[in-house]
Parts: structure tokens; C-alpha cells; sequence
């Protein structure tokens, strides 16, 4: 059994890319694994101020009263990350790179994370497939940077309105194949 942290970007509750995480947890918990939701883009994470002061008030991780603190703790027990998002200007949008942003502090508080292992699932409007190239380029970069094992990616093409990521079952069906095959 592994202990999965499925990280969502999305502000919009019941969206594509949460529709698309839920079919990959459905296949997690499946398979038996332990899975954790953490819905960073309905969290107030402020962004890295870069002053240093990681782990410097007892056991918090960031001296900015947010809601990172409570991820962090999930970023240490966790074997496998798992980074579901909508795509905003080819990257992931604000409120989740700031919970990402905010790993620094285990770098700078010299904090052992245990995850070993990713996965990006990923919607868009866009219909180019060029459209996730950045996006990819910085997942694959965090994930070589910290040595995860890429177990893969889903990613969904036009799809915007709520729930039109219903129309495409092979993508949720691929998610949670992943999910299952952890």
C-alpha cells in the first residue's frame, strides 16, 4: 500500500480536472492505497516570500499563517505525488504553484519528503497539443529536480465547461488505470 497525496489546482469545485482526479482515486483506493486530497486551489497558500525562516517557529514549516502548513506535513508522509490541474497560460495555475512554490521550506528546513513517485493529470480548452508543453516541462523538471519516478500523465484537450470531460471516458478510464497501477 502506498500513501498517495493527490494535489488539485482547480478553484472550480466538481470540475474537469477534478473529475479527472477523482476517476484516478477511485483506481488508487482500488488497488488498496491510501489516497489524500488536498484541494490547494481552494486554499489560502500565499506565494514564497524567500526570507528564510522555514522551520524557524518550532515545528511549522512556513512562518505565513496559511494553509501551507498543513501540507506540508502531508508533503513528508507521502510515497506518491500526484498533481491534478487545469491549464492556466500553459502552466499550473497560481494557487497551486504557490503550494508548490512553498516546497522550499522542507529544502531550506533540511525536511526529508518521502514521495518518490508522480503523476501530472491535466485539462485544457485548447485543442493544440502544444498547449501543455510547458506545463510538462516544468512537472518533468520538478520531478527530475527532486528524483521522483514519473509514472505518467493524462491529459485532457477541449474541455472547459464543467463536466465536459464526461464526453471523453478513455481519459478518465486512463486515469484511473494509473491510479490502479500504482
Amino acid at each position: 500500500m502506498k500513501k498517495v497525496l493527490v494535489l488539485t489546482g482547480s478553484p472550480r469545485k466538481d470540475g474537469n480536472s477534478d473529475l479527472l482526479a477523482d476517476a484516478f482515486i477511485r483506481g488508487a483506493e482500488e488497488a488498496g492505497h491510501q489516497v489524500t486530497v488536498f484541494r490547494a486551489g481552494r486554499k489560502h497558500i500565499t506565494g514564497c516570500l524567500a526570507c528564510n525562516k522555514c522551520y524557524t517557529e518550532g515545528n511549522k514549516a512556513c512562518v505565513v499563517e496559511d494553509d501551507f502548513n498543513e501540507l506540508a506535513e502531508l508533503y513528508q508522509s507521502s510515497d506518491v505525488i500526484v498533481y491534478a490541474t487545469p491549464l492556466y497560460w500553459y502552466s499550473f495555475p497560481a494557487q497551486l504553484k504557490a503550494a508548490m512554490d512553498k516546497m522550499h521550506a522542507l529544502v531550506k528546513g533540511e525536511r526529508e519528503m518521502a514521495i518518490k513517485e508522480s503523476i501530472l493529470l491535466a485539462c485544457c480548452e485548447d485543442t493544440d497539443p502544444h498547449a501543455f508543453d510547458g506545463i510538462l516541462q516544468s512537472y518533468k523538471l520538478i520531478a527530475g529536480y527532486r528524483k521522483w519516478k514519473d509514472l505518467g500523465h493524462v491529459l485532457a484537450f477541449n474541455v472547459n465547461e464543467p463536466g465536459e470531460i464526461l464526453k471523453q471516458p478513455d481519459l478518465l478510464a486512463k486515469a484511473k488505470a494509473l491510479g490502479r497501477n500504482l
